[in-house]
């Protein structure tokens, strides 16, 4: 099968590699209908990650079950099935008190590079969820969403417990933290500033449900936030970047007794005790567990009440990866679907 591996830093190759076999009978086997590259993919792409040798890439993926092992039970071959970048039984007290990416016996199913043509996913029955019958075309792409930066968004939301009579901002403009204003307007927010500074992301943001743009950043940005909500700070904020300056533009934007979701992949981030002390704010976030939303994102798009399928604005076969990953380092694209 073709995949993408990453050889060095800036050095994406679409590859011949091995096809994927069935190793545990909890395992199953996926055709990869869409990927895409993930703004995390570029830790690694821009050498802030070390690539200490070639590395198969890509987390996201949707496609139709082709072969499964012999304990699977709630997958079938032919289903059409949406998966979270951690496998997870679903069954352990972690999974079961809603933590599924800290599974007790979690698998990153990245190691196996879901940029491909197809993908072994260990722990199919805690880990896949099919969708009601075969999807239209048109679907596919806000499927893909929700296998990463849609549930990742939400769980940013639910973790700065966004909801009605709340403000809300979001540090962060690409693709997690435009989902994350699309996760606060549903569930319910009263008001959502969105953070950014390029204005096609601006549009979007506006489209997603974001009721204020701040363009601002750093003290800046916090110093505007302030002012918009009356010298308090928001109720509820999304940190989707994972830099230094990102946290504590999060944590220094939040009101006394607020909440902080924090779901970008931190990056030399460090927390002063003594500020965070006296910030008094709640913090909670990590890598999300989308598995426990999947059922949820799924109806919601399936029954097209949501679009996050929106964010992918560059659509390109397999065999380009190399330029999806290059237009998302220079900001040419905000997210790209890749094609098998």
């Amino acid at each position: 099968m073709r995949g993408a591996v990453i050889h060095a830093p800036g050095d994406v190759r679409v590859e011949e590699r091995e096809n994927p076999m069935i190793v545990a009978p909890t395992d199953a086997i996926i055709r990869v209908s869409a990927t895409c590259v993930c703004g995390s993919d570029l830790w690694d792409y821009r050498g802030i990650n070390e690539v200490a040798q070639p590395t198969p890439m890509g987390h996201e993926y949707v496609g139709v079950v082709t072969e499964i092992g012999d304990e699977v039970k709630t997958v079938a071959v032919g289903d059409f099935v949406i998966g979270s970048f951690f496998a997870s039984d679903n069954t352990c007290e972690i999974c079961e008190a809603g933590y599924q990416s800290r599974c007790a016996h979690a698998e990153y199913v990245g190691a196996h590079g879901a940029q491909s043509e197809y993908l072994r996913v260990p722990l199919a029955d805690g880990t896949l969820v099919a969708t009601p019958g075969m999807p239209d075309d048109d679907l596919i792409p806000s499927l893909l969403a929700a296998s990463d930066v849609l549930g990742t968004g939400w769980f940013g939301a639910v973790a700065a417990e966004a909801g009605p009579g709340k403000t809300v901002a979001v540090v962060g403009d690409g693709a997690v933290g435009l989902l994350a204003v699309l996760a606060a307007k549903q569930l319910g927010a009263e008001r959502i500033i969105a953070m950014s500074r390029h204005e096609s992301r601006q549009k979007l943001a506006r489209e997603f449900g974001a009721t204020d743009i701040v363009a601002e950043r750093g003290d800046e940005g916090v110093t505007r936030i302030k002012e918009l909500t009356g010298g308090y700070g928001a109720h509820s904020v999304i940190e989707a970047v994972g830099t230094q300056e990102s946290m504590m533009q999060a944590i220094r934007s939040t009101r006394a007794g607020g909440h902080v979701g924090f779901v970008g992949v931190a990056h030399g981030v460090e927390l002063p005790g003594e500020e965070l002390f006296f910030a008094e704010v709640h913090l909670l976030g990590g890598p999300a567990p989308v598995r426990r939303f999947l059922p949820e994102l799924i109806q919601l798009i399936w029954d097209r009440k949501i679009d996050p399928g929106k964010v992918f604005d560059l659509t390109l076969p397999l065999d380009q990866a190399a330029e999806g990953y290059k237009a998302m380092d220079e900001r040419r694209a905000v997210k790209t679907l890749l094609k098998p």
